[in-house]
């Protein structure tokens, strides 16, 4: 008997498969399932199922001050199996982060910030006596599970007066530890995006990828993208949404789209303050933004979902297949009128939206 049996459920492709859970993984995918199950969901082809979403940059480190919530607001309440949090906390408070999440029913993974504090302070990059390379090794290999990548945010209420230095510390400890995923944020300069670009490779990411500031990848002169972003996105950096308060916007966005460049990956950058009072709310929210401006339900799902697992080497998720785990969302699409707005108090309307009614993380069902 298995514990769970998920019937008629569409995948976002249109496809209506069956799916059994055992022991907190993906027993079977079929067309038909008729073996008995101590629970069983029949969606009745009505709604959809997908691999449980991922929103990887977040920051839920509730003992913050500055950047905080709390996992499960932002995750298995809302529709989110697995969040990132990117770079809250340093070599110095990664351990009790690590104990708090362990507590919680939301999968929680961490990039850790090269600076040792996190972000207990908006320039914690300023000071470069904060970057231990030895701490950083030192924690990557207590939490081995829990810590998938560095962080560096490169930005000039980040850095000080150290420019382009913080990023070429963050590719050094990256090179030293085994090419770990590096995700590098981005915002006014200095440093400038073009020396940014010109250190990251192929499988970094860029988050903030929209945002509308000069800094930013569009040309506002000529009203397109600059010419130097072209060659970083074809070597394959990744292109991450990295929402927040301050850092997408729509005109960006859809010029970018219009012109064949589209993120590789979408997030939040989600906090108390942005879930709270907009303009970031939640994972879905974002998602709806992207489908508005153009982006298929079909390549958004896949951006919160195989795209960010593959990206940070979670590697039993993101996918609905045999044994990997049961991280799974069950949601509709609602044909319903929604005013979006951006980081710029610019605003779209949606008539479609994304309701995530069920978060299932190791194969435990939880109502949204």
């Amino acid at each position: 008997m298995y514990e769970l049996v998920i019937k008629n459920a569409k995948l976002i492709t249109g496809e209506v498969i069956e799916l059994a859970v055992q022991d907190g993984k993906i027993a079977l995918v079929a067309g038909e399932i008729n073996e008995p199950a101590e629970k069983v969901i029949d969606l009745k082809n009505d709604a959809y199922l997908s691999p449980g979403w991922i929103d990887d940059h977040v920051h839920c480190y509730e003992k913050m001050e500055l950047y905080y919530d709390f996992p499960d607001q932002i995750g298995a309440a809302a529709g989110v199996t697995t969040v990132i949090d990117a770079g809250s906390t340093g070599a110095e408070n990664i351990g009790d982060f690590y104990a708090l999440a362990q507590q919680v029913k939301t999968n929680v993974f961490a990039l850790l910030n090269i600076s040792k504090e996190g972000i207990v302070a908006q320039d914690e990059l300023a000071d470069l006596a904060q970057v231990n390379s030895d701490l950083v090794k030192e924690a990557l290999e207590k939490y081995p599970d829990f810590i998938v990548g560095i962080k560096a945010r490169m930005s000039k209420t980040v850095i000080g007066n150290n420019g382009i230095t913080p990023l070429t510390l963050a590719k050094t400890i990256q090179r030293e530890n085994g090419g770990l995923p590096l995700m590098v944020h981005i915002g006014s300069a200095p440093p400038e995006l073009a020396e940014v670009l010109d250190l990251l490779e192929q499988g970094d990411v860029l988050t903030h990828c929209f945002n509308g500031k000069a800094n930013g990848i569009l040309d506002r002169a000529s009203g397109k993208i600059k010419e130097f972003i072209w060659p970083a996105y074809q070597k394959g950096i990744v292109f991450d949404i990295g929402h927040g308060t301050d850092s997408f916007n729509f005109d960006v966005a859809e010029t970018a789209r219009k012109e064949g460049l589209r993120s590789t990956s979408i997030s939040t950058d989600i906090y108390h303050r942005n879930r709270e009072n907009g303009p970031v709310y939640d994972l879905a929210t974002t998602m709806e933004k992207l489908n508005v401006i153009g982006y298929s339900w079909e390549e958004i799902i896949d951006q919160v979902t195989r795209v960010p697992a593959q990206n940070f080497n979670l590697a039993r998720k993101g996918r609905i297949e045999t044994r990997f785990d049961a991280d799974l969302t069950l949601f509709r699409l609602e044909e319903d009128e929604k005013l979006l707005t951006d980081s710029n108090g610019n605003t779209r309307t949606t008539q479609t939206q994304i309701v995530p009614f069920k978060t299932i993380i190791g194969g435990v069902v939880y109502d949204n």
